[in-house]
């Protein structure tokens, strides 16, 4: 799930895109924002191996009163095993005879089908969800920016042998965090640390990264950790580096706004933004915890 900010009938406004695959159904969900929050339109895309003709196609709904068309070709899309396609595809958002949301790669045969201009403003990625499973190791591919770089994250729950009896068990859980194959962070103890934050560095941009596994060391059942990875705009250039934050708020898994971040000043660009700003997104991983 990935939302955008960007203008809409007049008015700035949230556009939520949802990718969404299990074993009977591929989906692609896109919302916009209506008046003041209250109410969203939505259109749904299925892509069923039978239904092909719903692999291109268009809805329009009225946002006040003024009409928005929401534009797909994924006949050609490769997913490459990701629930979100990677190429070979597009979905445009118009408004006004201007296309204010484009994804894909397949740009110049969206603007000839819709036959409208580029937005004069570009859209804001605010946000991104993504549910991810596994048993121990939980991985995925993120960008910090829409137009940045992809990152490979891995998050891996272990259990460390304990011969001092501090533990019942006779284990202690720690939890790792890998970005790029880097270890950034090394939680201990994390039955007394199952929530947190740390800052680390990559490149130019610091990420402040929290993190909520309560519910994985004392709930049973299938249940889900939560992670917020927070990039903040720096000047610094230390590479790889990570330090503990002297606090760590707790988390909720029904954290859904972005948190805010200062403005930090500076030249430069860093991954496809200037650092004179600050950056507005979020990266939300909810990792369950297969038994």
């Amino acid at each position: 799930m990935s939302v955008y900010r960007t203008k809409v009938a007049d008015h700035c406004r949230l556009i939520t895109i949802t990718w969404c695959k299990n074993l009977l159904l591929h989906g692609l969900s896109v919302s916009v924002e209506g008046p003041e929050g209250e109410e969203q339109y939505t259109c749904k895309v299925e892509v069923k191996p039978w239904y092909f003709w719903r692999k291109q196609g268009s809805k329009r709904f009225i946002v006040d009163g003024k009409a928005v068309d929401i534009f797909w070709d994924l006949k050609a899309a490769k997913f490459n095993g990701e629930t979100e396609p990677t190429s070979e595809y597009y979905v445009a958002v118009v408004c006004d005879e201007e296309v204010v949301l484009l994804l894909g790669d397949l740009k110049k045969e969206a603007y000839r089908r819709t036959g409208c201009r580029p937005a004069l403003i570009d859209p804001i990625l605010v946000s991104k969800k993504e549910h991810i499973f596994g048993k121990k190791k939980f991985s995925t591919r993120a960008k910090f920016h829409e137009k940045g770089r992809w990152h490979e994250i891995s998050i891996e729950c272990k259990n460390k042998g304990n011969n001092n009896g501090e533990s019942l068990s006779g284990v202690q859980p720690e939890m790792e965090i890998r970005i790029d194959g880097h270890l950034v962070i090394h939680v201990k103890h994390l039955q007394w640390k199952f929530r947190g934050n740390e800052s680390i560095h990559l490149s130019k941009m610091r990420v402040e990264v929290y993190w909520d596994v309560h519910d994985w060391l004392f709930s049973p059942g299938l249940k889900h950790a939560l992670f917020i990875f927070k990039p903040i705009l720096s000047p610094s250039t230390t590479t790889t580096t990570s330090s503990m934050s002297s606090s760590s708020p707790s988390l909720s898994s029904s954290s859904s706004p972005p948190l805010s971040s200062d403005q930090t000043r500076g030249s430069g660009s860093v991954e496809g933004f200037s650092v004179s700003g600050s950056s507005e997104f979020c990266l939300f991983l909810y990792a369950w915890k297969v038994e």
